[in-house]
């Protein structure tokens, strides 16, 4: 998930650059014609590291959701308990304000 983060976020800075490097060029037409499809480029790559990010977290949190399933359905009185004093901490919490 980290490396997908760091894709992305260098994709992203990518986009960044060929935007500023293709506003600075504007005035000379082939300039913009390449910055253009570079930043297509890049832009797609983003978009690709961004679907494959969501996809990672996605399937993180359903085998989460899975254990906490299973948690809960292996202990029930202590996932009760669990609850109860979350809820009374919360309840304390919000109380003072």
């Amino acid at each position: 998930m980290t490396a997908a983060r760091d894709r992305l976020m260098s994709d992203l800075k990518k986009t960044i650059s060929d935007a500023e490097q293709w506003l600075r060029g504007a005035a000379h037409s082939e300039e913009v014609g390449e910055a253009r499809a570079k930043m297509q480029e890049t832009l797609r790559s983003a978009k690709t590291n961004l679907l494959t990010l969501e996809d990672s977290v996605l399937a993180r949190t359903k085998l989460a959701a899975q254990a906490t399933d299973t948690y809960v359905h292996d202990n029930p009185w202590k996932a009760v308990i669990v609850g109860g004093v979350v809820g009374l901490l919360l309840g304390v919490i919000v109380s003072r304000d």
